[in-house]
């Protein structure tokens, strides 16, 4: 088995080494042709893509803040309740202190307690107050939640009809789109590695995709820049690949083009502009 995965790569080099500068040139514009359309069909989606994961990271964010506010609400009715709790337990004592007094033998000890029935009126007092603030951070914290949750119901909302925007589009796109990743896997088998790498690496530095482009109206159909007759005339002659010397991209001449370009469709029974 390992025999015959080796005797096939084997001779996909060799095929590929057989291949004339010609038949690498018209390789290399098919591949452009298809990925070219490929990029198209990606752009149909324009930016939902990334406003859905925009809006998924914002409502993880927003989730998170949720929680956040739940557990300091859960923290200040905690307080709330403890404080109301210490609030009963100085009364119980101010009673008990009450009581005592009736049963005091010197003004001294009546003077005690009575220090310490203060005290705990005071401790009332503190309680109370941290309660009434705790309240009022209460109410504040229960707003900020209503509103955050509010968000998040409005960012759900909009990413649901985002997710039915994007895979409407998907579903019109998906079959056409895995017909020129086929076709595009294909073709780049048909190239040698060291100029399937070139033609990525062109492809990838330019905004619009394109590393081999056709000559047009004597220019180059890249950067538009006039290509001296000689080169021309190289270029029409496809013995060899010819690089643009200004925009670096592969050249190739306009009838290669058009034939390109008239042969694909056909074989793709699709247009490709």
């Amino acid at each position: 088995m390992a025999t015959t995965k080796k005797s096939a790569s084997k001779e996909a080099k060799e095929f590929k080494t057989e291949l004339s500068v010609e038949e690498r040139l018209r390789a290399l514009y098919d591949l452009q042709l298809v990925d070219s359309r490929i990029d198209r069909i990606r752009s149909v989606r324009g930016e939902l893509p990334l406003e859905v994961r925009d809006l998924e990271d914002e409502i993880s964010g927003l989730e998170a803040r949720k929680n956040n506010v739940e557990e300091e609400i859960k923290s200040i009715q905690t307080e709330i309740s403890k404080s109301k709790q210490r609030v009963k337990e100085s009364q119980a004592l101010i009673k008990k202190y009450e009581a005592q007094q009736h049963n005091v033998r010197n003004n001294r000890e009546f003077e005690s307690l009575a220090k310490e029935i203060e005290f705990q009126q005071l401790e009332i007092q503190l309680e109370e107050k941290r309660s009434r603030e705790a309240a009022l951070q209460l109410e504040e914290k229960k707003a900020v939640l209503a509103e955050v949750e509010e968000r998040v119901n409005e960012r759900k909302q909009a990413l649901e009809h985002k997710l039915g925007e994007l895979d409407e589009i998907i579903a019109e796109t998906e079959k056409e789109e895995a017909l020129f990743v086929a076709k595009s896997e294909e073709l780049a088998k048909l190239v040698d590695e060291r100029l399937l790498r070139n033609y990525h690496r062109i492809r990838g530095s330019m905004a619009n995709g394109l590393c081999v482009v056709a000559i047009e109206r004597d220019a180059c159909g890249g950067c538009f820049n006039k290509i001296p007759p000689q080169r021309r005339l190289d270029i029409a002659q496809r013995k060899k690949i010819i690089y643009c010397e200004h925009c670096g991209r592969i050249l190739v001449d306009e009838f290669l083009a058009i034939e390109e370009q008239d042969k694909l469709e056909k074989q793709m029974k699709l247009p490709l502009a």
